[in-house]
C-alpha cells in the first residue's frame, strides 16, 4: 500500500464514486429529519440533535439517497482524554478531540455497508480538520468489534453508564494531518 493511499488496510472503502455523492454535512435544519429518519433509535433526544448540529454542524455527516437523510454520524469537541458526563451535553470550542455522538442507520438501510462508509468517510473527513487530534466514542460491548473494523482502539471501560447498560470507550487516532490536507482536496 502506497504513502498516498488514504485508507489503512482493513479499513471499509465506498464501492464506488455515487457513495461519496449522497454524503454531506448536516445543519441545523436538518435536525428533525435525522431524529425521525432512525425511527426513534437515535440515543440522543431530539433537542440534543439540535443542540449539536446548531452548536457544531461541521462535525456531523449525513448520508442522502433520493433526498431523504438514511444515516447520519453527529460529533462534538471534546477536550479531556476520556468522556465523562458532561461529554454527553457539551461542545468544547477548544477542544482537539471529536466525541462521536451517535452514528445512525434507518433500520431499512442496515445490513448494506452504510454505517461503516459513513464511518470511513467521517474519519477520512475529520483528518482535514487541523485542530482535532483523534475521535473517542462509547459503545455497547456488541459493537466494539464494528468500530475495530473502522480502525478504532479499545480505551477501556467506560465511566458513564445507563442504568445498568455499561459502555466501552474507544478512540480513533486522526494521523497525517498536513499530507492528507495538502493531497486530499480539503
Amino acid at each position: 500500500m502506497s504513502e498516498s493511499d488514504s485508507s489503512r488496510e482493513g479499513e471499509p472503502k465506498p464501492r464506488n464514486w455515487t457513495d461519496f455523492l449522497c454524503v454531506k454535512l448536516l445543519t441545523p435544519s436538518s435536525s428533525s429529519s435525522a431524529f425521525i429518519s432512525v425511527s426513534g433509535e437515535c440515543p440522543l433526544h431530539l433537542d440534543e440533535v439540535r443542540h449539536f448540529l446548531t452548536l457544531c454542524p461541521e462535525l456531523s455527516l449525513g448520508w442522502f439517497e433520493e433526498g431523504r437523510l438514511v444515516a447520519f454520524i453527529i460529533g462534538s469537541l471534546w477536550d479531556q482524554e476520556r468522556l465523562s458526563l458532561d461529554a454527553l451535553t457539551l461542545h468544547r470550542p477548544h477542544g482537539s478531540t471529536v466525541h462521536v455522538h451517535v452514528l445512525a442507520v434507518h433500520r431499512t438501510f442496515r445490513q448494506q455497508g452504510k454505517g461503516s462508509i459513513l464511518m470511513w468517510r467521517y474519519l477520512q473527513y475529520l483528518r482535514c480538520l487541523p485542530y482535532v487530534r483523534r475521535a473517542v466514542l462509547m459503545c455497547e460491548d456488541f459493537l466494539v468489534p464494528f468500530y475495530q473494523r473502522s480502525g478504532f482502539h479499545v480505551l477501556g471501560p467506560s465511566e458513564i453508564t445507563v442504568g445498568p447498560l455499561t459502555f466501552t470507550e474507544m478512540f480513533y487516532p486522526v494521523r497525517g494531518h498536513a499530507f492528507m490536507r495538502r493531497n486530499s482536496g480539503c
